[in-house]
């Protein structure tokens, strides 16, 4: 048995940051993450310790990807644990911001996209890559659907919901967007916040155009 007493403190906060965000989506991380949550600024230092984990047994590494890390976990037949390399991630376009509270000015084209989040496939929940979004939430109406300030939500690109269907939803009239349940009540849409203080919104539903449907939520790892 490997005695992580004999590793340094850093090097005992990076693998258990890489098992922690393994765990969580699937894929390990990247060497900037690794530096931003274990509080190292430099790079090579993470480098260095990475490098101090492999010959120690607890990692494998491939030069070849920024994700290419393996954990080496203990058993008596020393298996590699499989985990999804970099090639088996799903780059999901990033539309913006959206607003988990009072709507706010926010994103109207799915496609004028900047930077990408990477999933794993799972999260897709078996739709095409061609048609998610991801939008970083801001604010805290939906926190009894578990989804919080900060967190990313996966969307399937669709113009229609069923009632009960966490949506994205652009509010023309106001030029605003907003993540809340959907519910059609004829001329009037109820859109309802998971939140046991906030009141839901009701708007025309003539001027309410759902953007997308939720697929999926991403807690970014700290």
């Amino acid at each position: 048995m490997r005695d992580r007493l004999k590793l340094s403190e850093k090097q005992r906060n990076i693998l258990r940051f890489i098992e922690v965000h393994i765990d969580t989506h699937g894929f390990p991380p990247t060497i900037r993450q690794i530096g931003e949550a274990t509080g190292i600024n430099s790079t090579s230092v993470v480098n260095y310790n990475l490098n101090k984990l492999v010959t120690a047994g607890y990692l494998e590494r491939s030069a070849r990807s920024s994700r290419g890390l393996r954990l080496v976990k203990n058993s008596k037949k020393g298996v590699i644990q499989p985990v999804l390399s970099s090639m088996q991630v799903v780059r999901v376009p990033m539309a913006g911001q959206i607003v988990a509270g009072l709507p706010l000015p926010s994103f109207t084209d799915t496609q004028d996209v900047g930077d990408a989040v990477e999933v794993a496939p799972m999260l897709l929940r078996g739709v095409d890559a061609s048609e998610v979004f991801a939008l970083r939430v801001k604010g805290d109406s939906m926190i009894d659907a578990m989804i919080s300030d900060g967190d990313i939500v996966i969307f399937r690109k669709q113009a229609f919901a069923n009632n009960g269907d966490m949506v994205a939803v652009w509010l023309d009239e106001r030029s605003e967007t907003t993540l809340k349940y959907f519910y059609n009540e004829g001329e009037k849409v109820r859109l309802q916040p998971a939140h046991p203080t906030m009141d839901a919104i009701y708007v025309s539903a003539a001027h309410c155009q759902i953007q997308g449907r939720v697929l999926s939520v991403i807690r970014p790892t700290v």
